[in-house]
């Protein structure tokens, strides 16, 4: 993998849905002088682009937001109250470091009730979001002069190696982002030969609310998502339930409970890794779905298909990937680009 540096920029960088300004600005200044234009739509999708041969257009997505909160109350003591921007599991929250993005970048900590004083009744039961606060050791007073009603919250965790595979908050999308990013520089070197749109999407983790406006504004002749899917490599996994597995490859999906991918772009995305020696495995995901659904539905609909980066502890601020996989994935997006305008898409 290259640029180590680079992505860990981009996963540090907050970016809670609707509030993806910080995201945004660190890829402009990235990509600037890699692509031929670029623009930011009224809902704050980056839309970058690669002129090509022809007329035919190409859709690459990854949405740029995180899994975030928002600020919801502050009570007399100073501890804030939070709304979820996206899906969380209450139980990861335990003892998390946070940033609350006010006028200035504060820090706070997850609180909950010490078990200590929990009852046997609460100590066997799940945990809620509203068992929850943030502590920052400020005062309401103090918390008045920079923080407000509405204000971003995002995770905070650094990057680290372990051996092959990278853990950090937020590599559902950020890693994907990256492989976008790698994507479009690549393209600067030789000329496409298709028109190409490398788009880095708001409010994915909200309901896929970018995409959809980027897709029925570019309206793409064909489209392929970037985004994470599980690992389910893990102890207690059984055998029906497998999704993808660390070091195995880039997964092209086949499914999931938002998208059925064109069967067409399927089978390109399987014959370019094929041809070219990518690792890849399948990806059936029965929960959870991305921007492929929103960019396969735009306009008179688009030869839509998705790529995907195995992770595990998925939504966690310890997410992982091994660098073979996104190394494939690069691969991947670079060889369909130049392999798309030779490929009959016509349905048999």
């Amino acid at each position: 993998m290259a640029e180590i540096d680079l992505l860990q920029a981009i996963c540090k960088a907050p970016g809670a849905p609707g509030f993806e300004q910080r995201i945004r600005a660190l890829l402009m200044e990235t990509l600037e002088k890699d692509v031929d234009e670029m623009r930011i739509d009224a809902m704050g999708n980056l839309i970058t682009f690669h002129k090509g041969q022809g007329h035919q257009k190409l859709l690459l997505t990854a949405h740029m937001d995180e899994i975030a909160f928002m600020v919801q109350h502050i009570d007399d003591e100073g501890f804030i109250r939070f709304l979820p921007l996206g899906g969380f599991d209450p139980k990861t929250l335990t003892a998390q470091r946070v940033i609350i993005h006010g006028k200035k970048d504060i820090p706070g900590v997850m609180g909950s009730k010490p078990v200590h004083v929990m009852s046997a009744e609460e100590r066997m039961k799940a945990p809620s979001l509203k068992d929850f606060y943030i502590d920052t050791g400020l005062s309401k007073q103090e918390l008045g002069e920079a923080v407000q009603l509405g204000d971003p919250i995002t995770r905070e965790r650094e990057m680290i190696r372990m051996g092959k595979c990278l853990n950090c908050k937020s590599l559902d999308n950020r890693i994907s982002v990256y492989v976008l990013v790698q994507l479009m520089k690549r393209l600067k070197e030789r000329q496409a030969p298709i028109n190409v749109y490398g788009v880095f999407t708001v409010q994915e983790e909200v309901g896929r609310r970018g995409a959809s406006i980027a897709a029925n504004s570019i309206a793409p002749d064909f489209a392929i998502n970037i985004d994470t899917t599980i690992a389910y490599d893990v102890p207690g996994a059984q055998a029906y339930e497998f999704i993808t597995k660390l070091g195995q490859g880039v997964a092209i999906k086949l499914f999931d409970s938002s998208v059925i991918p064109d069967s067409r772009m399927v089978a390109f995305l399987k014959s370019v890794a094929d041809k070219n020696n990518i690792s890849w495995q399948a990806e059936l995901l029965t929960g959870g779905g991305t921007d492929t659904a929103s960019v396969q539905r735009a306009g008179n609909g688009t030869i839509a298909g998705a790529i995907s980066i195995p992770t595990r502890h998925i939504h966690q601020v310890i997410e992982m990937v091994h660098e073979d996989d996104v190394d494939a994935a690069v691969h991947l997006l670079e060889f369909a680009v130049r392999e798309l305008n030779d490929h009959s898409f016509k349905f048999h």
